[in-house]
């Protein structure tokens, strides 16, 4: 499976989309900082309700699509 290479490099406090494992998972993340090797790390809901902060690749994110309010 190969995905377009993304030369979006989002700043710290930005909204992104996280385009996860499967093509189906798409979550709604905020940047918190970006780390080495072309990761970021993003904080996003967890199940349970509570902020979990992840590690993703840099190409799986996304900039967030025009909202109704927008």
């Amino acid at each position: 499976m190969t995905y377009a290479k993304s030369a979006w490099l989002p700043p710290a406090g930005t909204l992104a989309t996280y385009r996860g494992r499967s093509r189906n998972s798409m979550r709604n993340v905020r940047v918190v900082a970006e780390a080495s090797a072309g990761r970021m790390v993003v904080e996003a809901i967890g199940r349970q309700g509570q902020p979990v902060r992840l590690t993703v690749k840099q190409g799986n994110l996304l900039p967030m699509q025009p909202d109704l309010f927008d």
